[in-house]
């Protein structure tokens, strides 16, 4: 009995399920308290309860979900060689964004929504994210495996080619492995740093 309940998701979890899967379909400004509480099969006072209220969920899933997606791409800081820290980086964004593709989408929509009512958060999450990438590519750097790509640019680069790429890979090329979707991003990143001394 007990591990029966210990099992089940917390109402908590069944919210950011919810949510997650209608604003990956319908985008954040298109989906109602009302849809987030049925979805979910809990009552709509749940959510104001653990949220306080929509604005208050969608803030805690994409800080929940920026949260993961750091723990996966954290994992190549430990990896001694350069291109093979690079590698796991974006097996893991791959990894994620496999797993979670609605986040992607959620992303993609209020990460570039004009003026976004998420803007703000969005913008320190986008910047976490980006401090990891570009940790790992300044040590590629290091190495002499960047060409005359500023660091921050190209750490910028990597991550909205990750996300697009995942997202195109989850909508429109399902057949395709995450192995063949990882080599196609390394090629570009190998490309970075063809040609130094080139300007």
């Amino acid at each position: 009995m007990t591990t029966a309940k210990a099992t089940k998701p917390s109402s908590k979890q069944k919210l950011f399920d919810a949510a997650l899967r209608l604003i990956g379909e319908r985008g954040a400004a298109g989906v109602t308290v009302d849809q987030i509480a049925a979805t979910a099969g809990v009552a709509k006072g749940t959510v104001y309860y653990n949220f306080g209220s929509k604005d208050g969920l969608v803030e805690a899933l994409l800080r929940h979900g920026v949260d993961l997606l750091a723990e996966q791409l954290r994992r190549a800081e430990a990896v001694p060689d350069t291109e093979s820290s690079v590698e796991t980086l974006v097996d893991g964004a791959l990894l994620f964004f496999g797993e979670y593709p609605e986040f992607a989408q959620l992303l993609v929509s209020e990460m570039w929504r004009t003026p976004g009512q998420f803007h703000g958060t969005l913008s320190l999450l986008r910047d976490d994210i980006v401090a990891i990438v570009k940790r790992v590519l300044q040590r590629h750097a290091d190495a002499g495996r960047l060409c005359g790509v500023e660091v921050g640019t190209a750490s910028a680069a990597l991550f909205g080619t990750l996300l697009v790429v995942a997202l195109d890979w989850q909508t429109f090329q399902r057949q395709r492995t995450r192995e063949e979707v990882r080599e196609s991003v390394m090629l570009l990143v190998r490309g970075m740093g063809r040609g130094q001394g080139k300007r």
